[in-house]
């Protein structure tokens, strides 16, 4: 499939008159604005082909609902139906993630590690609006009260974990596709909970939005496996985040480069 062609097949599925779209061929990328609300979004459409065809429809039917949910928190906020402190959430997103909206205004983030940083969220439900400096006034919240929020919030999401053992190793996945899979990392008290339960060396990776893994990693063989399975699901995620993962220790992250068949060096230095 081409972008022309999947530029059209969008356009067949989303009929509001509201919205106009424009196709930039030279950068590859689908603009989406809303005329009565000025706001819009953008749609890499390489990305997109590529999950058509790794998912064939249901791709397709996963960006539609997107675009559709994002322009309905858009209209919820314009009504002003977004403004409950309960539902701000913290959301971790790649250091190359954007700063600024597409009008301009600059996003609330906080800096994290040196692959991740923290954005700030406003949940409308089945999907959330990322805030940025022209929401505080609306919000009658401050950029610190915000972020106070969503640290408290963060707190209440459910940390039900799955276990699976390959090669004498133990991963924990979380993934309740609620959009913020992901930002448990930001829970101290889980990681710290975690911590407990592991017996050799304690990673975290957040490849996407949508999951979070940890890593109980006791043999060589670990290592091998989390490198596959972190860019596996960076890969396939619809919110890719980081393809590296994480040591936890001494209550801090540290990003790892994990050479095949190789501990990370600076845990062989430790030891």
């Amino acid at each position: 499939m081409k972008s022309s062609e999947l530029v059209n097949i969008l356009k067949q599925r989303m009929t509001n008159p509201e919205l106009i779209w424009h196709f930039d061929r030279e950068k590859d990328v689908l603009d989406i604005r809303h005329k009565t609300l000025g706001n819009g979004m953008t749609l890499s459409l390489p990305q997109a082909l590529n999950r058509y065809e790794a998912k064939g429809e249901s791709a397709l039917d996963e960006i539609v609902y997107t675009i559709l949910e994002t322009f309905g928190a858009m209209e919820k906020e314009a009504k002003g139906e977004l403004k409950s402190s309960e539902h701000i959430y913290p959301v971790v997103r790649s250091t190359s993630f954007p700063l600024e909206s597409k009008e301009g205004h600059r996003f609330i983030t906080s800096d994290h590690t040196a692959e991740t940083r923290v954005f700030y969220a406003l949940d409308a439900g089945t999907t959330y609006r990322l805030i940025d400096e022209n929401m505080l006034n609306s919000l009658s919240l401050s950029e610190e009260q915000v972020k106070e929020i969503a640290r408290f919030q963060v707190k209440k999401l459910k940390t039900a974990v799955k276990e699976d053992r390959v090669a004498g190793n133990v991963f924990y996945f979380l993934n309740e596709n609620d959009g913020y899979d992901a930002s448990r990392l930001l829970n101290e008290n889980f990681l710290k909970d975690m911590k407990t339960k592991i017996t050799g060396d304690m990673t975290v990776s957040v490849p996407h939005q949508d999951v979070l893994i940890i890593g109980d990693i006791r043999n060589e063989t670990g290592y091998d496996v989390l490198a596959q399975m972190a860019m596996h699901f960076f890969t396939n995620g619809k919110v890719p985040i980081t393809s590296l993962s994480f040591i936890y220790e001494n209550d801090e992250l540290e990003p790892i480069f994990i050479m095949a068949k190789n501990k990370p060096t600076e845990e062989q230095d430790k030891k």
